[in-house]
C-alpha cells in the first residue's frame, strides 16, 4: 500500500514559489537527508509556474501537480480570503486531505487561513474540542514542544488537559522521547498559583495519563525541566514571538560586541546556536487535533525549512500520530469541555 501523500502549498510564504519548489526537491533528493519519494509530495499552485520553476531547477523528478488558480496573501484577512478565494492553493491543499487524496498539508502561507481552512474543512479528531498549535524548539539540548502557540486564545481547563495528552503523544511518536515530562506554564510552581484557568487545569493534568511534573515558570523552559510545556494560546503566542525576537536581538548584540572588541569568532558557532532556537529545524508548527496532518511553516521559510517541514509531515503520518491521539483521548477520561 502506497504511503499517504503530502500536499505542499507551493504558493504560500514570503519566498514562494522559489523556496517551496527548492525545498520539495531537497526533501526528495535521493542523496539528501530526507529522501522522500517524489510521488509522495503533491505540488499545489499555479501549474504553469510550478512547471517552469522545476524546469529551471533541473527538471521534475515526478511530483504530482494539482493546479490552484488563486493565492491568499500573507497580509489578507483569513476568513474573508477563504470565502473570496475558494481555489486558493491553501484551500485546494486542505481539500485534497478532505477528499482522501493526501494525508497531510504543508504550508508556509497565511497562518490564519491555514488554521481556519483546516479546522472548518477537515474538522477535529474524535474527542477533540479545540486544536492546538505545537512548536518544537531545542532549547536545552533536546527537543521541547510547547503548545498551544496561538490556535485557541480562550482556552478552558479541559483544553489544556487535552493539549497535554496530544503534546505527549506527538513528542513520543515523532521525536522519540520515551516518557515525555509534561509541565504547565505558570507564574509559580505551587498548584495554588496562577489564574483560575491554570488552577483548575492543574488537577486535570494530574489525572491525565501523562507524566505530569507540575507547574514551571518561564525560566524553566531553558533548564531541561520538561519535554512538553502546556499553556493557553494567548500566552503561548506571546512566548513564541518573544523567543523569536529576543533570540535574534541577542545574536545581533553579540555580533556587534565581538566586532567592536575585534574578537576572532567562528560564524558557524552562532549559526549552530541560531538553529537551536528556530522551530523550522523541526519543520514548523503542527496543528494537533484536526483530521489529517497540518503543518504550518514560518512565512520566511527557506528551502531547508520547507524540506524539514515535508519530512516532519511524513514522520507524523507514518507514526499515525492522529490515531494515537484519538485512542489516548478515548481512554483518558478527559472531557472535551
Amino acid at each position: 500500500m502506497a504511503a499517504p501523500r503530502i500536499a505542499l502549498d507551493v504558493m504560500g510564504g514570503d519566498r514562494a514559489p522559489q523556496a517551496t519548489l527548492e525545498g520539495a526537491l531537497r526533501a526528495c533528493d535521493p542523496a539528501g537527508a530526507h529522501r522522500l519519494p517524489a510521488e509522495r509530495v503533491v505540488l499545489v499552485g499555479d501549474a504553469e509556474r510550478i512547471a517552469a520553476g522545476l524546469a529551471a531547477m533541473g527538471g521534475d523528478p515526478g511530483f504530482p501537480i494539482v493546479h490552484a488558480s488563486q493565492v491568499i496573501g500573507m497580509a489578507e484577512q483569513p476568513a474573508t480570503a477563504l470565502r473570496a478565494k475558494p481555489d486558493s492553493s491553501i484551500a485546494v491543499s486542505v481539500g485534497l486531505v478532505k477528499q482522501g487524496e493526501a494525508g497531510a498539508v504543508v504550508s508556509m502561507g497565511n497562518t490564519g487561513a491555514v488554521v481556519g481552512a483546516a479546522t472548518l474543512v477537515l474538522g477535529t479528531l474524535e474527542g477533540v474540542k479545540r486544536p492546538a498549535i505545537a512548536v518544537t524548539l531545542e532549547l536545552s539540548g533536546h527537543p521541547v514542544t510547547l503548545l498551544d502557540m496561538g490556535a485557541n486564545i480562550a482556552s478552558k481547563p479541559q483544553h489544556l488537559a487535552q493539549n497535554a495528552l496530544m503534546g505527549a503523544i506527538y513528542q513520543r511518536d515523532c521525536l522519540g522521547t520515551r516518557d515525555p515530562r509534561v509541565a504547565l506554564l505558570n507564574i509559580g510552581e505551587e498548584p495554588s498559583k496562577g489564574t483560575d484557568l491554570l488552577k483548575e487545569a492543574f488537577p486535570l493534568l494530574e489525572q491525565a495519563p501523562v507524566r505530569f511534573v507540575g507547574n514551571i515558570e518561564g525560566t524553566h523552559i531553558f533548564r531541561d525541566a520538561a519535554d512538553v510545556v502546556v499553556t493557553d494560546g494567548f500566552t503561548g503566542n506571546v512566548v513564541l514571538k518573544l523567543l523569536e525576537s529576543f533570540a535574534g536581538f541577542m545574536l545581533d548584540l553579540v555580533l556587534k560586541e565581538l566586532k567592536t572588541h575585534e574578537v576572532l569568532w567562528a560564524p558557524e558557532a552562532l549559526q549552530h546556536i541560531s538553529r537551536k532556537i528556530d522551530y523550522a529545524e523541526y519543520g514548523g508548527a503542527l496543528l494537533l487535533g484536526v483530521q489529517g496532518i497540518v503543518l504550518k511553516g514560518h512565512g520566511r521559510s527557506d528551502a531547508g525549512a520547507v524540506a524539514n517541514a515535508l519530512a516532519q509531515a511524513a514522520r507524523a503520518l507514518d507514526a499515525r500520530v492522529n490515531d494515537h491521539i484519538v485512542a489516548g483521548l478515548g481512554s483518558s477520561g478527559v472531557s472535551p469541555g
